[in-house]
């Protein structure tokens, strides 16, 4: 069974390891989802049709999953061994924070240079949340994981949503902030939001106790992290229940993220205005809030599984009915049926895999999960792109995620709910 964390719950250390969300969740609304997509089109790539400009973005995308998914399960066995948990994750959230800052001084038309930072910056994203993903055993008993980790989901719905909503009310009147345009509006969103994340990762950094380094020989923690990772690999066919999970939270994640970095854009190559798009996010984030909070406790009632079918049957009508959408209310009320679900599957995956793994490496395990959702990214993103300029119509590109959300949710069904069902440990 996974063990006891060895940290007893404690209020501050619970909220102080969700506002996290709140501080890094900014990046994920305002870059990954809102400004830098509509950028990339408009100002960075204006010069090349939507469907090339998306397949570009898709292999931007891709770029930087792949960093992540080389790197996470060693990543995450060193934070193990070294007790480094905090430190890495910091170390990737600067080099996030200072190449999304640096992101708003690049000129229109440099689209390579603005792929370039963008990836250093998802990488950095990426990388310190696999980090903070593995901290969630420590800060709260696994009674509370569900619940626990749909807090940090919905704060950071509601964190990313308000300076989202700041950052549209300047790009939508760009004069009443002192601004010339809407685009340098939307520039200077880049560098408010990395001082956003700077900011509210404090309370995790003072708060939130580096958990013990695991006992290991005299050789550095590379090294150790390294045998170990042998080991693990070679045992993880063994670990049934967390094969299975992984390899269904590869399939449908892909679908979850890839609707998460390329809707905007999608909406941009269907011919909807930018403002209608951005007032779709900011529904996705505010409705986003409560959906997330109110998916923990479903998860802690009905079961994490059980929490999850619901949230992809939802994204199986959102794509069959996206892929033929004609009104920007259309668009609207699909932002809302999003909102509604996908802070939930993103939640109580989380939560539902911390049951089936050793508790004292959380840190390696979610590396491994880290990995199956970033090689996931590498699939999707290019896909959607792909199809549209196969088809020669964007719409085509929703309805290729359906096999996705199908594949990954029949494969969860073989996945043990309960804790403790037997995977040995290495």
């Amino acid at each position: 069974m996974a063990s006891q964390p060895p940290l007893a719950s404690d209020r501050r250390r619970v909220w102080s390891w969700a506002f996290y969300d709140w501080a890094n969740s900014a990046f994920a609304t305002v870059v990954l989802a809102g400004f830098f997509p509509l950028l990339f089109q408009d100002y960075w790539n204006a010069s090349v049709t939507a469907e090339a400009a998306n397949l570009r973005l898709g292999w931007t995308n891709a770029a930087a999953s792949l960093v992540i998914a080389v790197t996470a399960p060693f990543l995450g066995a060193v934070a193990d061994r070294a007790g480094a948990h905090k430190r890495l994750l910091f170390l990737f959230a600067l080099c996030g924070m200072l190449a999304t800052a640096l992101l708003g001084s690049v000129p229109g038309g440099e689209w390579l240079a603005a792929s370039l930072l963008f990836v250093c910056a998802t990488v950095g994203f990426l990388g310190s949340n696999l980090l903070y993903d593995s901290l969630l055993v420590y800060v709260a008993p696994p009674s509370r994981w569900h619940t626990v980790s749909g807090l940090g989901f919905g704060l950071g719905y509601l964190g990313g949503g308000l300076l989202y909503l700041g950052c549209v009310a300047a790009a939508l009147q760009p004069q009443l902030f002192g601004f010339s345009d809407s685009t340098a509006a939307a520039l200077a969103a880049f560098v408010v939001t990395a001082l956003w994340w700077a900011l509210f990762s404090l309370p995790l950094l003072l708060w939130v106790p580096e958990p013990e380094p695991l006992a290991g020989g005299n050789e550095p923690a590379w090294r150790q992290a390294i045998t170990q990772l042998r080991i693990t690999m070679r045992m993880l066919p063994d670990y049934r229940p967390v094969a299975l999970f992984l390899l269904a939270y590869w399939l449908y994640i892909d679908g979850v993220g890839t609707v998460i970095r390329m809707a905007v854009a999608y909406g941009r190559a269907l011919g909807f205005e930018r403002s209608h798009l951005i007032l779709a996010l900011l529904l996705v984030q505010f409705v986003g809030f409560p959906a997330a909070v109110a998916f923990g406790y479903l998860g802690a009632r009905i079961g994490a599984r059980r929490g999850i079918y619901i949230g992809l049957g939802v994204y199986i009508l959102v794509c069959s009915w996206g892929a033929f959408i004609r009104s920007p209310w259309e668009f609207f009320a699909i932002a809302v049926l999003i909102g509604l679900v996908q802070g939930g599957v993103q939640a109580l995956s989380r939560s539902l895999y911390a049951q089936l793994i050793p508790a004292e490496k959380s840190g390696q395990f979610f590396g491994f999960y880290n990995l199956m959702g970033k090689f996931a990214a590498l699939i999707g993103p290019p896909l959607f792109g792909l199809f549209g300029a196969w088809f020669g119509d964007a719409r085509y590109s929703m309805l290729a995620l359906i096999l996705l959300f199908v594949a990954g949710g029949l494969l969860l069904a073989r996945v043990p709910e309960q804790p403790g069902q037997s995977h040995p440990r290495p």
